[in-house]
């Protein structure tokens, strides 16, 4: 069992009774609570928690960018319902045509980067089959808050003036988002009447506006004048869809996932090859847990690179991946004293920045929602009608002829955006998700291991100190005992102090015994978890 290190923690868990909310920022998590409190579902709450977030942390989100969504209907997990809401490539983006150009790698500034954006029709489509109060309803915080004005919170500050330069490179971004020929400090209120129209328009008249409407022909328009080959026949023919979600067993628990493209299925590779451990024994901050995680991540990275692309048009081979031969393989590959240089090859054949919000409500409606806009600020391209800015997913495709996540006309990247469900005898025991890029797998597995291994609270497992492996370095958190990093070194890892916290996670626990709900949010970021 855990012991808290230190007297006091930054945050205690969350305790309430009838419905709870999670979000990186108190005016999301406001909007979603009002929500449940008014009857709304979970899903209607963390869709409003979502829209706002894409209005006052526009880096990190925003209806030009992509979702994922894991739900459990009255906490059914058996098992949940998984919905990808990422976009494909336009019609004409062929990798020979980049490859022409002297393209090979789509840079994140770049209009090639932008896939078709998922969010809008994600959200509909997901309140349609499981909201129900009315779309304005759910929209009207966000456009309250595009319209009206919003006070820029301290760490979207910080995060907002590093992309001072990317935001120069526009007449738009600069304009919309350099307001005052600078980035904003904490507390300066900004507006963006422009998305206002487009939220309301898209309130009033659903996806179709988007997709097929004014909205479409604004963003093709902006991303045409950077080079870019979309058509608003690109936008038309976007269309969602329900998958089904994959999974592993955990501690006597369920770990749920999306399917690829998402990258979930790198967290429960990591879970499988730790599961054969006995990492529940050592010390949370331990350097013989730290090792043994590192080693199981760079083997379950080297797959990622390797394998995950769209399904519908490569070959992945999930189940493979997630037997317990498998498994046993990667464990046997890791030394328990020495990091492995390098990491051996796969041996199955080959065939050729983010929010995240979760809700519970009443009735035990479990929500594990997640968007992105995957780089700050997308591609920086932002629509002069519409307000709205445009992600880059398209980044996460190879310009690789013959490699399955190579770019093509239609095609899904590469993910990287990940809800998590756990549920345990068929129930929903806890929507989560932790954010930052590459960092989702180990963030997903490093919290499930603090509460279901150590016997943390759902607050604690957010709070203790990260680690990732990143570009062939082992990347600690300042918490990390300086001892625990001589020691990793020790055992062969270069090993470096991360200038910047890795994440960003929200939790709901929901205790079926008392009737009760635990929450915890992310202390490295703005937000808050609410309930009542």
């Amino acid at each position: 069992m855990y012991t808290r290190s230190h007297p006091t923690l930054p945050r205690s868990t969350l305790w309430a009774e009838n419905g709870m909310v999670a979000s990186s920022h108190p005016s999301a998590s406001l909007a979603a609570l009002d929500i449940l409190r008014e009857g709304g579902t979970a899903m209607d709450a963390a869709i409003a928690a979502h829209l706002v977030l894409g209005v006052v942390e526009p880096m990190s989100t925003g209806i030009g960018g992509d979702a994922f969504c894991l739900y459990a209907p009255g906490g059914c997990c058996e098992p949940p319902v998984a919905y990808n809401g990422s976009g494909r490539a336009p019609a004409g983006l062929f990798a020979e045509f980049l490859l022409e150009q002297g393209i090979r790698e789509l840079d994140t500034e770049s209009a090639h980067s932008v896939t078709i954006p998922g969010s809008v029709d994600a959200f509909c489509r997901l309140h349609e089959d499981y909201g129900k109060l009315d779309l304005e309803r759910v929209f009207a915080p966000a456009i309250q808050c595009a319209e009206e004005g919003y006070a820029v919170a301290p760490v979207i500050a910080r995060y907002w003036a590093r992309a001072e330069e990317k935001l120069r490179q526009g007449e738009e971004s600069t304009r919309r988002f350099l307001p005052r020929g600078r980035p904003p400090r904490p507390g300066d209120l900004l507006r963006n009447p422009e998305l206002a129209h487009s939220l309301r328009d898209i309130a009033q008249q659903g996806r179709r506006v988007f997709y097929e409407g004014w909205i479409a022909e604004d963003l093709v328009a902006a991303l045409r004048a950077e080079s870019g080959v979309h058509t608003v026949s690109d936008f038309a023919a976007h269309l969602g869809e329900y998958v089904a979600p994959i999974s592993t067993a955990f501690e006597g628990n369920r770990v749920f996932e999306c399917p690829p493209n998402g990258q979930g299925i790198i967290a429960l590779l990591m879970l499988n090859t730790l599961s054969g451990l006995d990492l529940g024994s050592m010390d949370p901050l331990g350097a013989e847990r730290l090792h043994l995680t590192l080693e199981a991540g760079r083997l379950a990275f080297r797959d990622r690179a390797a394998y995950l692309a769209d399904p519908a048009m490569a070959k992945v081979p999930v189940e493979s991946l997630l037997s317990a031969d498998y498994a046993d393989r990667q464990r046997t590959a890791i030394d328990p004293n020495a990091a492995m240089h390098p990491i051996p090859p796969t041996d199955i054949p080959m065939h050729r920045d983010t929010v995240y919000a979760c809700a519970v409500d009443r009735d035990r409606n479990a929500a594990s929602l997640i968007s992105s806009l995957y780089d700050s600020f997308g591609s920086g391209v932002v629509g002069s009608r519409s307000g709205i800015t445009t992600h880059c997913r398209g980044a996460g495709f190879v310009v690789s002829p013959g490699h399955p996540n190579c770019v093509a006309p239609g095609k899904r990247p590469m993910h990287t955006i990940i809800p998590g469900m756990l549920a345990r005898k068929g129930r929903a025991v806890m929507p989560f998700g932790v954010m930052g890029k590459d960092y989702q797998p180990w963030g997903h597995v490093h919290v499930l291991q603090n509460l279901c291994l150590y016997g943390m609270e759902p607050q604690e497992a957010l709070d203790l100190p990260r680690f990732t492996h990143d570009e062939g370095l082992a990347m600690m958190e300042k918490g990390v005992p300086a001892a625990v990093c001589q020691e990793l070194v020790k055992r062969g890892h270069r090993v470096q102090t991360a200038s910047e916290p890795l994440g960003g996670g929200q939790l709901i626990r929901i205790d079926w015994e008392r009737g009760v709900l635990a929450g915890g949010s992310e202390p490295r970021k703005d937000g808050i978890a609410l309930g009542y």
